[in-house]
């Protein structure tokens, strides 16, 4: 990708947050290309959310071990994939400095288990996901290929924001509990990092595509099994999401990349590529 290609493609929310939090690895990652170092983290939360997609859309009419079963073949899939072009386990990432071949096997087994606590919550609380029987509301049906578009499970936008086109997925549009007509949105976490500007996104892009009223969002937290709480996003506006949208939008534009070496470079997948990071 060239610095053309970044500067006119679609943001998104985690542009936004990798930009904001340090740009030299934005563009590092995201112009020229570093191939990042694999981490089992990463394929812990995709299968994590693969399994809990296929759960909901199946209308919960699967069993745990179904679901198990769903998360430990994507899992495996993803780490033997990421074998095949990074066979050094030594260059993974892992957390508190454990063996990736241990990491590898902690993961696999901290997956299993969150699927199965999913599932008895999810049959439990019984969330009631957000249908659109009205369709694409007219947008085009080819933008969004790989997901059912008019449920909120991984729901697909496209939206211009301040004269930025944002697009993105968002985990699940659910109806609150707590506000009747109004519906919710929610993320799902397999770890502990969350972000409020992800849920005021996802709240101006789902009124605003959808035309939906949304006051609040919440995570669901693996680690605990459970909610968070709720998010209120009532007083959030279109122009102060479209603010940052557009700071960064106009920081890229202008190649304005710098390095903020921090804590956060310990948790960098191309940290490798980086002098500001060997140097410290």
């Amino acid at each position: 990708m060239t610095k053309r290609d970044i500067a006119t493609q679609p943001r998104s929310v985690s542009q936004v947050d990798q930009y904001e939090k340090c740009s030299w690895q934005f563009y590092l990652q995201r112009v020229e290309r570093v191939i990042p170092r694999p981490a089992a983290w990463s394929f812990q939360g995709t299968a994590f959310h693969a399994a809990a997609e296929e759960f909901e859309k199946g209308f919960r009419e699967s069993s745990e071990e179904e679901m198990v079963q769903l998360f430990s073949d994507r899992y495996a899939a993803m780490v033997n994939g990421a074998m095949q072009k990074e066979p050094n386990l030594d260059r993974w990432m892992t957390a508190n400095k454990k063996p990736a071949g241990e990491d590898i096997e902690e993961r696999y087994r901290l997956g299993q288990s969150q699927v199965r606590d999913y599932v008895r919550w999810s049959n439990e609380n019984q969330p009631e996901i957000w249908y659109d029987d009205e369709g694409w509301n007219g947008f085009d049906i080819e933008d969004a290929p790989r997901h059912d578009t008019t449920t909120g499970l991984e729901l697909y936008f496209k939206v211009e924001l301040g004269g930025v086109i944002v697009r993105g997925y968002i985990d699940q549009v659910v109806r609150d509990p707590k506000d009747i007509g109004a519906y919710r949105v929610r993320d799902l976490k397999t770890g502990s990092t969350k972000s409020h500007f992800q849920l005021e996104t996802y709240k101006v892009a789902v009124e605003k595509q959808f035309g939906i009223e949304v006051n609040s969002g919440d995570w669901y937290f693996g680690k605990t099994g459970g909610l968070s709480r709720p998010v209120d996003l009532s007083e959030v506006t279109e122009d102060q999401v479209a603010a940052r949208f557009v700071e960064m939008d106009q920081g890229v534009k202008a190649s304005r990349f710098e390095a903020k070496p921090g804590f956060h470079c310990n948790f960098c997948d191309v940290s490798h590529a980086c002098s500001a990071f060997r140097g410290r």
